[in-house]
């Protein structure tokens, strides 16, 4: 189906996919052009307006703006409705009628503390030693324990899903040291399968001969149209790649990883790759010519993932409404090149398509090159202004050890966000909780909560719940903030009272995370 759509007088659309927030809002002078298929982060076939107007697509779009007109294109229909006056009624009128929430919600263990993640610290060295010598660095520095994710190179090669006993010597009593110590503990985990060696024999996988599909009625992984084995570009060179979409496929993963929880005690998994991208329209599975679109093939991805109790995602296609973690993609150890000026916008995005338990990216940038770069130099400031950027979000995710890469002034800042995301906890599982039911955004645009205001593009400040306001400082060498304030009353760091319905400028300095309370 094509359909066009003119945009009313002074309407700003927001929507599409995470990985363009920073082109939202849309209006009549911006020119954008963004296929879905080809999507990154979040991404949802959804648009929603100032006007009280959204536009919903089953399938991925193709999408043109220019000249304050939508040029859309999809294989199933595309549909406009006018369901109200504002931005909250277009989300809440398309959350109800296209992706209702079901009242589950994720562990309330991701949002009760900092989570931390080993692969800033240890990139692709991932070890036994290293891991439990990070995990009591966290405790004995005064940290709360809380989800532990052990990132990419805990296992031997991609498709084989063991461990390295090499670098892990005892993987189970490692795991029952940091159950001891409070963690919780996942392991990365892709679909891909490396092209050779023992994942490609015939002794290790129930695929006998799988190449030439001398398997019964079997066929594994994602397939060309003439039955051979596709092999997919990812970002560590190209792989056999399993499918969810096939009932074979998701019983033998499922069987490696139960195996992981049952015999290592793992309680869950930080699911990477399965992007749309890395689909194609070409492949098949099963022998029977059955043909998947990359839209199916990641759902049954994303989908497959939520068997297991933890679990997170980054990659996603019509994600929205379903009790799962979204991961924010890796960002940039930089104020302004795709770093801290990227957090908020994409997060306030997270929540107008429909995915309210978000984590940011890792604080410092998780980016992983950085740790390869000869030029690097780590910002202090700009590290702990990530941490206070978190710090009132859903989550927040450590992964640089603040107390091995600061000096002791900036590393106790950084604890400081730790402590008062933990003292906001309990009002931010409320928050969880009611939006597992009615699908509100946890973390909410100021023109969602305060419509038709002149918050319009304001997206460095953001409403947590209703009742606090926060406003990060986001800009190197800035110690003061200039918040804009709705009307009625609110107190500075639950202290100092100020009229709203005006702009103030208040002190920030660097151990200061700046945040409103509403008085009712």
């Amino acid at each position: 189906m094509n359909l066009k759509i003119k945009m009313l007088d002074d309407e700003l659309w927001y929507g599409g996919s995470v990985a363009e927030a920073m082109k939202n809002p849309f209006d009549s002078a911006c020119v954008f052009d963004y296929d879905m298929e080809k999507g990154l982060n979040q991404t949802m076939p959804l648009f929603v307006s100032t006007k009280g107007r959204y536009i919903w697509c089953e399938d991925p779009m193709k999408v043109h703006i220019e000249g304050g007109v939508f040029d859309l294109s999809a294989n199933s229909d595309i549909i406009l409705c006018q369901c109200g006056d504002c931005l909250k009624d277009a989300y809440l009128n398309a959350c109800n009628k296209h992706f209702k929430f079901s009242g589950k919600i994720p562990p309330l263990k991701f949002f009760e503390s900092a989570q931390y993640n080993t692969w800033m610290e240890l990139d692709y060295h991932q070890n036994q030693e290293s891991i439990l010598k990070y995990a009591h660095g966290i405790v004995d520095n005064g940290y709360e324990a809380g989800v532990l994710m052990i990132d990419e190179g805990w296992h031997t090669r991609y498709g084989l899903w063991e461990w390295d006993f090499v670098k892990f010597p005892d993987p189970k009593g490692m795991i029952e040291e940091l159950h001891s110590l409070g963690f919780k503990v996942m392991l990365w985990v892709v679909p891909m399968v490396t092209s050779d060696g023992q994942a490609f024999s015939m002794s290790y996988f129930p695929y006998n001969n799988f190449l030439n599909g001398a398997c019964g009625d079997k066929k594994y992984f994602l397939r060309t149209d003439d039955g051979k084995v596709a092999l997919v570009e990812w970002w560590n060179g190209f792989s056999a790649m399993l499918n969810m979409c096939n009932p074979d496929d998701r019983d033998f993963l499922d069987s490696k990883l139960r195996g992981l929880v049952d015999e290592y005690g793992v309680d869950g998994f930080k699911f990477d790759g399965g992007t749309i991208n890395m689909y194609h329209q070409d492949y098949i599975v099963n022998g029977n010519q059955t043909k998947y679109t990359p839209a199916e093939m990641n759902i049954a991805w994303n989908e497959f993932g939520t068997r297991y109790k933890y679990h997170e995602y980054k990659d996603t296609f019509k994600g929205g409404g379903k009790p799962v973690i979204q991961r924010l993609r890796d960002r940039n150890h930089s104020w302004n090149e795709d770093g801290i000026d990227t957090i908020l916008p994409s997060v306030l995005l997270q929540g107008l398509i429909g995915h309210p338990f978000v984590c940011p990216d890792m604080i410092g940038g998780g980016w992983w090159s950085l740790n390869y770069d000869p030029n690097f130099k780590l910002d202090q400031e700009l590290f702990v202004r990530m941490a206070q950027v978190s710090a009132l979000l859903p989550m927040m995710q450590f992964s640089w050890a603040p107390w091995r890469m600061l000096d002791k002034n900036h590393a106790q800042l950084c604890l400081e966000a730790a402590q008062l995301h933990k003292k906001f906890a309990p009002y931010i599982i409320e928050l969880v909780k009611e939006s597992a039911t009615s699908g509100e955004p946890i973390v909410r645009h100021m023109e969602y909560e305060y419509p038709h205001s002149g918050y319009e593009r304001t997206l460095d400040q953001f409403m947590l719940g209703k009742d606090i306001l926060v406003a990060p400082v986001v800009e190197k060498g800035h110690f003061t903030r200039q918040v804009s304030l709705p009307s009625g009353k609110w107190k500075y760091l639950g202290k100092t009272e100020y009229e709203g319905g005006k702009t103030v400028i208040v002190d920030a300095p660097i151990d200061v995370l700046p945040y409103f309370l509403k008085e009712n």
